[in-house]
């Protein structure tokens, strides 16, 4: 088996690449996809002859750099995205949320973009129904608010 892929190193590579880009697309965090990027290398080594330890070597030496250089920049990139590009539960920082059962550190509710959301209150000063407060921050399915001028 070894050596047949020894013989036949480029396939080798293509399989690893294959596998490791269905593995990045599964976690979405540029690790894999900078392993899979120096599989590509391997495919090239092997392409134009190189024997299987030289092949080996470009695989770890090209995955390394990206993950060490490329991925840190790239993943910078990403998270720099303007406040008007915020997706999901970050878009809610800072929105208008309506009280609509008395809100304590403890318990409550309050209507937050259309939707109903369990809520606690920020501070120790309780929300009550029909004011308004501003979503400070979102742990799992609460909102934390923080009181706000009636409107």
């Amino acid at each position: 088996m070894f050596e047949w892929i020894v013989a036949n190193g480029w396939v080798f590579w293509l399989v690893l690449f294959l596998v490791l880009a269905v593995i990045e697309m599964m976690s979405l965090d540029l690790f894999f996809l900078m392993l899979s990027i120096g599989a590509l290398g391997g495919v090239a080594t092997a392409l134009i002859g190189g024997e299987f330890w030289l092949q080996t070597v470009v695989f770890c030496v090209l995955s390394l750099l990206l993950i060490f250089m490329l991925r840190p920049v790239a993943l910078r990139h990403l998270r720099k995205a303007p406040e008007s590009h915020r997706t999901n539960i970050d878009r809610l920082i800072g929105e208008e949320a309506l009280v609509l059962e008395p809100t304590s550190r403890l318990m409550g509710s309050a209507k937050i973009g259309g939707e109903v959301w369990t809520a606690r209150a920020e501070s120790g000063a309780p929300l009550q129904p029909g004011t308004y407060g501003s979503v400070v921050r979102i742990e799992g399915a609460t909102a934390y608010l923080a009181p706000r001028d009636t409107h």
